[in-house]
């Protein structure tokens, strides 16, 4: 006799009270009334828990057993398929794209600047852990993707759009790698194919033929000559301005000539040797008595054991006059410009520029002979400038 709820709300005898086709509502000693089914697969007798009573309904119970009926009929055991989605429910909680994407972070730390980091979860958190960062990676649809990327750009913020969508690709990459999802569905989001096309700005950079003028206004400049002697090295050696701000004097040889930057130092995380110019080693030498007897180059004014922070030269820029017109980055672009239009070998600049050579066999070379070479070309960019102080404007030619 079939169980009904006016009966199951009667019924306190322990024991297994059957509903039919296997289901029924076990009472224990203490109470508890459990949903259960009974079946055979592969000759073995099994059991299946459907849940409590009354939680799980008996309209909600037959459904149940009527599902695992079928997966017999098709010759699948209901219980492993339960166990397997279970086991997937686990797993998918785990594996949220939040979840994936702060391992990705982690994994990503050893290998970028503290700042990097900060900014890349920022950018998560503000757009794109709102949007889907509990769900599980394996359930986020290009679409949501797409949505989400227009949205930003939407806004007017097309650049954030863009990075954006990079991060969200690199993350289901990773998560590729590492055994999170089985495929990558977002191969074939291209950002020219979903982003409107953008204007891109690149880092003020001063002409040549501002160069003199600046050259005697930084001559001139009343601030603190920590950051004009550090302007002039960036200059001198088209090195990054965190580069030099966190130059430390254990990294210069004044007698081998040589300022050797970490790795961990470096944007491409490899060493990066600087061949030192008659005029990158005067204004060393200038800055020992200053800060000789500390850790760093150029330390903070305010707090000795710190380096200058971030915006200091585009400050003194500033007040120099060159506020939004030329940024302490864009010297690089100057020196590789000049460089080139002198007819310097382009592979030493990028050498200089320290933009890494990926052919293992072709870096090691360039860690060798191309030391030599970029030598002679800080040292004539070095005498470049100084011509332009003088107020030469014929530039120099590269040496044959």
């Amino acid at each position: 006799m079939k169980l009904t709820d006016t009966k199951l709300r009667n019924l306190t005898t322990p024991g297994k009270h059957a509903d039919g086709g296997g289901l029924y509502l076990e009472i224990t000693p203490a109470g508890g009334r459990y949903w259960r089914m009974k079946y055979r697969f592969a000759g073995k007798e099994k059991r299946m828990a459907f849940g409590v009573y009354p939680e799980v309904s008996i309209k909600d119970a037959r459904t149940k057993r009527d599902a695992a009926k079928q997966a017999l009929a098709r010759g699948d055991d209901p219980g492993e398929i339960k166990k397997a989605a279970k086991a997937k429910a686990v797993f998918q909680a785990a594996n949220t794209f939040k979840a994936v994407a702060e391992d990705w972070l982690a994994h990503q730390a050893g290998r970028w600047e503290d700042i990097t980091l900060k900014r890349t979860r920022a950018s998560l958190e503000a757009d794109v852990y709102p949007a889907f960062g509990e769900t599980p990676i394996a359930d986020v649809t290009t679409r949501r993707v797409m949505d989400l990327v227009k949205r930003i750009e939407k806004r007017g913020a097309g650049e954030i759009a863009l990075r954006v969508l990079q991060r969200i690709k690199a993350i289901f990459r990773y998560a590729v790698t590492h055994q999170r999802i089985d495929h990558n569905p977002m191969l074939d989001l291209v950002p020219g194919e979903i982003l409107k096309p953008r204007r891109v700005n690149h880092r003020a950079a001063l002409s040549q033929e501002e160069l003199p003028a600046f050259l005697r206004s930084l001559d001139a400049y009343g601030g603190d000559p920590h950051t004009a002697n550090a302007l002039r090295v960036l200059m001198l050696t088209a090195t990054r301005p965190g580069e030099v701000r966190g130059a430390r004097w254990s990294e210069i040889d004044l007698e081998a000539r040589i300022w050797r930057i970490p790795a961990d130092r470096m944007k491409m995380r490899n060493e990066h040797l600087i061949p030192l110019s008659d005029q990158a080693v005067e204004v060393l030498q200038q800055m020992q008595p200053l800060s000789g007897d500390g850790a760093l180059v150029f330390p903070s004014p305010f707090y000795p054991s710190k380096p200058l922070s971030e915006n200091t030269f585009n400050s003194a820029m500033a007040r120099m006059g060159y506020k939004n017109s030329a940024t302490a980055h864009g010297f690089r672009a100057l020196f590789s410009t000049v460089a080139n239009e002198s007819g310097w070998n382009g592979d030493v600049i990028e050498r200089q520029l320290a933009h890494a050579e990926r052919n293992s066999v072709r870096a090691a070379y360039d860690r060798g002979l191309r030391l030599a070479e970029r030598q002679k070309l800080l040292q004539w960019w070095a005498d470049y400038i100084d011509q332009k102080r003088a107020g030469n404007v014929v530039p120099l030619k590269a040496a044959a």
